[in-house]
């Protein structure tokens, strides 16, 4: 079936906004052709400096006949919604036709050819594509990220044709603007595109340009006995400068090592989008670096190496003052300055929020860890951790905060814990991002982001939807994150609000759900009012591992049928309250005596938080459940017999209640 093969060609675009933007044309083109009923068999995007290509594969030549019976109204309905049906339907008022009692019209849309289609399509997409900013410029009045220069599409071998405010489609495109033949070139498919870019110095897929700059980057380190210092997003950034990425080496003065490792690479990632080499038996970096070009250079990229080397040499120069000016000043003698720091209008300044923070790092010290060391660290690092805000290196570089606290208080020779407790904590900033595990470190990291938290809850700036400006679900898994793994046990409660308790509860689901457990467990323990993560976490796994097993399995059903019956009986009236009478034998007897073993096995179980045992104990009560429910009739005729039963479902509720409202599994 018919290829379309769709270029957009302008200036350079910007590599930030290029993933995006290769989603946005498969997702807009997918929409608008399954619109008009035509359904690819495969769509694929891609995104570089220059280009938005799109390529639909097995696309009809021809829409399809289309027929659709739209309902008018009802006969006997005013003329005007009469008159108003006819209209929209494009139809006369004989072709109406009558069915219990409502006007229909049957319509026929025929056909039209893909190429007509597509020409409306690429329109659309051009003038609505949702670029963050984009711009007019020259004659054309056509809005786009950069100047558009010129629209390829091409469907079944031929040129659609078309025309969009001066730019007229074609099936001419353009290699590599330094290394390409210098001439644009016809295509009439994908296959003659992508050989003609390749021989023209363009790798098209973004992927490909990765993995182009990583094997060239590590071959060249490899080839010095060095190692690349791998980095994702610059990664994910030069990919999108290059169409021909090539590697280079460069050297820098070695003297510029002295300089904290963090400063040398964040200067080259952030000013010069560099990748640092480091030696791979020590992990320490070494004075060289690896820029990634746009040409394959004569002279091996021996000048294109040399300038970066001079323009890194003063970029490192400016972040040695830095460094040097900012060690002439304790950062005990810079909390003064972060009174003309506002950290938030309606939340004070950054030294206000050091003393927030202070003051409950002294109040999760003893949660953490219990002694007066850690409380006094905790609070002495908490009122340091924000004074490197108003350094020259973090004004310089702002993702290095905390880092340099960090390594300003080392200079300054403060305890050990002290300076790990100022370097970390801000983490865990990610997902993957290391935890902060010492006890010192793990209270200022809690304390910093449960202020975050706190704070802007209490203002009622909450996140809605896709909308978190203050990345408040980004600290709410920090603070999960650092509970779980240090084992602390914060009675949650005491700190928090009850909308931002339930903010946890749904940031634990989510961290859940990605480890692939059962998140409505979360609100099956939650339910009970219990406010201590670590136990929480705890009863989930033994929960999950126990409904997975056969016994848990019918005592949940065997528990939902005993609820169903409680809830049907309320309705009519109270429940009767009290012990259920002892009866001498019989299903129902063995279903009282199984509760009450179950309940003090259980208790001892819950009070050394043995959840394992706890589940255990439980499965106790699967066989009697099922023989009660197999013989006995809960409604008996005899009320003392319906209401003794009704008790004992009520003492099966109560006990299974105590680990978790079952009531809130939904498996």
């Amino acid at each position: 079936m018919p290829q379309l093969l769709l270029e957009l060609f302008s200036e350079e675009i910007p590599a930030r906004m290029q993933a995006q933007a290769a989603r946005d044309l498969e997702r807009m083109a997918r929409e608008k052709l399954a619109a008009e009923g035509l359904l690819p068999e495969a769509l694929t995007a891609f995104a570089g400096p220059r280009r938005l290509t799109l390529v639909a594969e097995g696309l009809a030549a021809a829409q399809a006949d289309r027929h659709e019976e739209r309902k008018g109204p009802r006969v006997g309905s005013p003329e005007q919604a009469i008159e108003g049906f006819l209209r929209s339907a494009g139809i006369a008022r004989e072709q109406m036709i009558e069915k219990d009692g409502v006007y229909f019209a049957h319509l026929h849309r025929p056909g039209r050819p893909t190429p007509q289609i597509v020409a409306e399509m690429v329109e659309a997409i051009i003038r609505n594509f949702p670029w963050p900013k984009s711009m007019v410029s020259g004659a054309s009045k056509l809005r786009w990220v950069r100047p558009l220069q010129r629209i390829l599409c091409v469907f079944d071998g031929q040129v659609v044709p078309f025309g969009i405010d001066g730019f007229v489609s074609g099936d001419l495109t353009a290699g590599h603007r330094f290394m390409g033949s210098g001439q644009a070139f016809h295509v009439r498919n994908f296959d003659d595109y992508a050989d003609g870019l390749a021989k023209n110095f363009v790798v098209l897929d973004v992927e490909e340009r990765k993995e182009r700059i990583l094997d060239a980057a590590r071959t060249l380190c490899f080839a010095r006995n060095f190692e690349l210092v791998e980095d994702e997003g610059l990664l994910d950034e030069v990919a999108g400068l290059a169409e021909w990425p090539t590697p280079v080496m460069g050297d820098m003065d070695p003297e510029f090592l002295d300089l904290p490792p963090e400063v040398i690479r964040t200067s080259m990632r952030v000013h010069q989008r560099f990748f640092a080499v480091r030696d791979p038996r020590s992990g320490f970096l070494v004075p060289h670096f690896i820029t990634v070009a746009n040409i394959e250079a004569t002279d091996g990229g021996k000048l294109i190496a040399s300038g970066n080397a001079r323009v890194l040499s003063a970029r490192l120069s400016d972040a040695r003052f830095f460094w040097n000016e900012d060690r002439k000043l304790r950062l005990e003698d810079r909390l003064e300055k972060l009174k003309g720091v506002t950290f938030h209008a309606r939340l004070g300044t950054m030294y206000q929020r050091v003393e927030r923070i202070t003051a409950l790092a002294g109040e999760l010290a003893p949660y953490v860890r219990a002694d007066a060391a850690t409380k006094s660290l905790a609070m002495q690092a908490a009122r340091l951790c924000k004074a490197d805000l108003v350094t020259g290196m973090v004004g310089e570089f702002p993702e290095l905060q905390g880092v340099m606290g960090g390594y300003y208080a080392e200079k300054e020779g403060l305890e050990p814990e002290l300076i790990d407790a100022i370097r970390w904590h801000y983490r865990p900033q990610g997902p993957n991002d290391e935890v902060p595990l010492q006890a010192v470190a793990a209270t200022v990291a809690l304390a910093d982001k449960l202020d975050t938290l706190i704070s802007f809850f209490a203002i009622g700036e909450k996140p809605t939807g896709s909308r978190d400006p203050f990345a408040l679900r980004r600290a709410a898994l920090g603070v999960i994150r650092i509970i779980l793994q240090t084992r602390t046990r914060l009675p949650l409660k005491a700190f928090v609000s009850e909308d931002l308790l339930a903010f946890f509860a749904d940031r634990l689901k989510v961290l859940l759900r990605e480890q692939g457990q059962r998140h409505d467990l979360v609100d099956a323990v939650f339910a009970l009012g219990d406010d201590d993560l670590v136990r929480i976490v705890s009863k989930v796994n033994a929960l999950e591992g126990f409904l997975g097993s056969e016994d848990g399995k019918n005592l949940l059903a065997g528990y939902k049928r005993a609820v169903n019956i409680l809830k049907a009986e309320e309705k009519k009236g109270p429940l009767p309250s009290g012990e259920p009478v002892d009866t001498a034998s019989g299903e129902e007897g063995a279903l009282a005596n199984a509760v009450g073993h179950m309940g003090v096995e259980l208790g001892k179980a819950l009070a050394k938080e043995d959840y394992a045992a706890a589940m255990r104990s439980l499965a106790e009560l699967r066989e009697p459940v099922d023989a009660f429910f197999d013989k006995v009739l809960v409604n008996s005729e005899i009320a003392s017999e319906r209401d003794n039963r009704l008790r004992l479902l009520l003492k099966v509720r109560d006990a299974m209640g105590r680990v978790a409202d079952f009531g809130q599994v939904t498996g």
